[in-house]
């Protein structure tokens, strides 16, 4: 999961910009692997068109491009789903980012499988 924490709209281009990274999730950038992101609180929101990009300022850091998205606001929480394992594999500590928690759904079950880094682990 994670946060977005700003838009930005250009003329051409609409961004919802998180607190997750490529160094979170590598494969959309690596290989244009696609995990649907959805709002975490689901309502009737209108889709947009948007990028879902991260903060590290890479041409690599998103998410996903030109999808069609619910309406998000700053704030608003972002499930991206199926990231499993091989996400976490292959994250990174890229730009002293910390690793982010791991958390397990099943069903109407959430818990966190592993703890988010800290700064004093790097």
């Amino acid at each position: 999961m994670c946060v977005c924490c700003n838009r930005k709209e250009t003329a051409d281009k609409r961004f919802l910009i998180t607190d997750g990274a490529m160094n979170d999730l590598i494969r959309p950038s690596l290989y244009h692997a696609h995990h649907q992101i959805v709002p975490v609180r689901l309502d009737n929101a209108p889709h947009e068109t948007a990028d879902v990009v991260g903060p590290v300022c890479e041409s690599g850091d998103f998410f996903a491009q030109d999808r069609q998205i619910p309406r998000v606001q700053r704030g608003d929480l972002l499930a991206i789903m199926c990231a499993g394992a091989y996400g976490y594999v292959l994250s990174s500590n890229y730009n002293a980012r910390v690793r982010p928690a791991e958390v397990l759904v099943d069903g109407d079950h959430a818990r966190v499988i592993r703890e988010r880094e800290r700064v004093e682990d790097l």
